[in-house]
Order: C-alpha cells, then structure tokens, then sequence
C-alpha cells in the first residue's frame, strides 16, 4: 500500500534564481565602484569642462572599466526587466514582444554608450 505524504511538487519558471541573484549583485558592485572612480576623479581640483571630462576617458583603464561597467548595466537592467515581464506580463505573445523590444533597447542604448566611449 503506498502512502501518499502530500501532493507532488510541481515546480515552474525558468529556474535562474542564485545565478540571476548573484549576477545582480555583481553588477551592482562594479558599478558602485565605477561611481566612486569616478567621483574621486571629479573632486580633484580644478575647473570642471569638456577637457577635464576627456582627460577622465581617455586613459585606457578609464575606458576598459566604463565599457566593463556599460555591458555590467545592459546585463544588470536585463534580469531586471526580465523578471518583470516573466512575472506580471501572462500571455506569452505579449511578454516575448516586451522581452524583445527590451533586448532590442538595451542593445541599442549600450552601443551608443561605447560610441560616446570611444569618440573622446
């Protein structure tokens, strides 16, 4: 005779849960550490123009970290909105034309960013 100790447990959703929750985290860090970068370099002394906003980029590390820190935000703002439309947008017509318009938005934002980047 068997025994049934409760209803089978039915699991759904994509299952990203501590990948997804640590890579939020992960970006966060790095991009609180490119504000801080970034702060110390404003509060040097001296007069705040377009050639102090140059000389901030033009140093290869500055641009290393800032395209590390843009491709961070992308990625960062893309769980985000993900988890946003898995959660409240039900018909999956609908929730796969908002995932995409969002791809599509962030892919665009982060190349316009790189290009800003690299035209300094």
């Amino acid at each position: 005779m068997a025994v049934n100790y409760g209803s089978k447990r039915v699991v759904v959703g994509a299952h990203y849960g501590l990948r997804d929750w640590l890579s939020q985290r992960f970006t966060a860090a790095l991009m609180a550490l490119f504000t801080l970068v970034l702060l110390v370099q404003l509060l040097l002394p001296g007069e705040l123009g377009y050639d102090r906003w140059a000389g901030i980029f033009s140093a290869q590390w500055m641009k290393v970290l800032t395209f590390t820190v843009i491709v961070a935000l992308a990625w960062h703002a893309w769980v985000g909105m993900r988890d946003i439309w898995m959660d409240y947008v039900k018909p999956v017509g609908a929730r796969l034309t908002l995932q995409v318009l969002t791809i599509v938005w962030l892919l665009g934002h982060a190349g316009w960013m790189v290009q800003v980047l690299w035209r300094l």
